[in-house]
């Protein structure tokens, strides 16, 4: 019986597969260069390099720290494979950022601008360049994009750890980053996208507010409803399993945020130290911020409550790094960690199984960072927007730029994403079985246990 199901869902993925590729082959083949490698000849910037290298590995560096961050939060019987999700990213998307992502994101326009390509972005062949503007090789600058593409699905599994098949995870994610990712990159950061190009001086998202978190957040929530609660979820207590292991990766994901925000600075200068600065403050605040918010509401504070606020703060200043000063910093991280904290509320009152608060840290202070980080710009950026909007700009103005952006990014997530857990459940399957479930993703799923030890408390 099992062998006929899986046969039929195996038969049914073949024409998915199939078809996927051909579109990709059919643009690989295309007559012409839909968009001219870059092929200046100019010094490269060894000091802009060498910082961008840095910031490639701080960002690579927040993968396994997500994965200890994650890992912790679960039960025994689930360590190992919640932190697979982390490490399966690395390498499955690390894989498909060069063979097309970095093509779909930064390429030209195609498809009306749905998405960008470039024949000689795939597989990276022809970007034996230096990117004039940067004074970076161009193979830097692919390879520090490349890691926003891999963490973001990384950050997704959060929303449903604990209850899917590790082959369904892998065909997700791999599905989601081509069709969620790596699209709504190219919106947003390539010179051709529609969201690069609104208003005055297009939507201002400095680090993945949109593409990274919002995505993130709500891809994630779309399915944690769609797949439904963990067994027994809520009448029984689901306890982190090593908080130990949580406090730490959330000291290396603060650690590698410098070279998240700072890094998208593409240089190595002011804009680059008021980035850091500011990821710096805001992660300070919103930890701060959850503190007191603890203390009164709870008479204490915990671990897992300031964990939830640096990374609050860290969310809601990605967006905003490159624009505001640090007072505004402190504001944002600040109201983040409280506008988180009654989101987590409201998620009780309304019973749904965001495992790990994806959609209640990333999608909730993504969206108020996107939006609130109008409050707090500084002024020089708003001389810049009026004289590239010919004498004014307003905040309102650029208020209606950030929704455009904000409500793109979240009806785009929910009906695509939507459709690729629909796929992925017809076909391979994505929830575990009940049986599977209790016992737990290490032992059903990998054979292993996280601890050596067999616990499925």
């Amino acid at each position: 019986m099992n062998c006929n199901i899986e046969s039929r869902r195996r038969s049914r993925l073949y024409p998915v597969i199939a078809g996927v590729g051909a579109g990709f082959l059919s643009l690989l083949f295309a007559s012409g260069s839909l968009c001219a490698a870059e092929t200046a000849q100019v010094a490269v910037d060894t000091g802009t390099t060498a910082w961008m290298l840095t910031s490639t590995a701080l960002v690579l560096l927040m993968v396994p720290g997500l994965a200890m961050f994650y890992g912790g939060l679960v039960r025994t019987k689930n360590v190992l494979g919640t932190m697979m999700h982390s490490f399966a990213a690395m390498g499955i998307i690390g894989v498909l950022w060069v063979v097309l992502g970095y093509s779909m994101a930064f390429g030209k326009n195609v498809f009306g601008g749905w998405c960008g390509w470039n024949p000689d972005y795939f597989f990276l062949k022809g970007i034996d360049t230096v990117i004039t503007s940067a004074g970076i090789p161009e193979y830097v600058f692919a390879m520090f994009q490349g890691k926003f593409a891999i963490i973001t699905p990384a950050l997704i599994a959060g929303a449903f750890a604990e209850r899917v098949s590790f082959r369904g995870y892998c065909l997700y994610i791999a599905l989601w980053s081509i069709f969620v990712y790596n699209p709504l990159c190219h919106w947003v950061w390539a010179e051709g996208g529609w969201i690069f190009n609104l208003g005055a001086s297009g939507a201002i998202d400095f680090a993945g507010g949109t593409v990274v978190h919002i995505s993130a957040g709500i891809s994630g929530l779309v399915a944690a409803l769609y797949l439904g609660s963990r067994r027994d979820y809520p009448s029984t207590a689901m306890h982190p399993n090593n908080l130990v292991m949580t406090l730490m990766g959330a000291g290396l994901l603060w650690v590698g945020w410098f070279g998240f925000n700072a890094g998208s600075a593409v240089s190595s200068g002011l804009a680059t130290a008021q980035a850091l600065t500011a990821t710096q403050v805001a992660a300070a605040a919103g930890a701060t911020a959850w503190l007191i918010i603890e203390a009164i509401h709870l008479g204490k504070a915990t671990t897992l409550g300031i964990v939830s606020g640096i990374l609050a703060g860290l969310v809601v200043i990605t967006p905003a790094a490159g624009v505001v000063k640090p007072a505004g910093a402190i504001a944002l991280g600040m109201s983040a960690s409280l506008v988180c904290y009654l989101g987590l509320f409201i998620k009780e009152k309304l019973g749904y199984d965001d495992s790990l608060d994806a959609f209640g840290i990333h999608g909730v202070a993504g969206i108020f960072g996107a939006l609130a980080l109008v409050l707090f710009i500084r002024q020089g950026w708003w001389q810049e927007a009026a004289s590239a909007a010919g004498g004014h700009w307003s905040l309102l103005q650029q208020f209606v730029v950030q929704f455009k952006a904000v409500a793109a990014t979240i009806v785009y997530s929910v009906v695509v994403s939507g459709l690729i857990v629909i796929v992925v459940e017809k076909t391979v399957g994505f929830r575990m079985k009940e049986s599977a479930e209790k016992s737990g993703m290490d032992h059903t799923l990998h054979g292993e246990h996280g601890y050596g030890l067999i616990n499925l408390n």
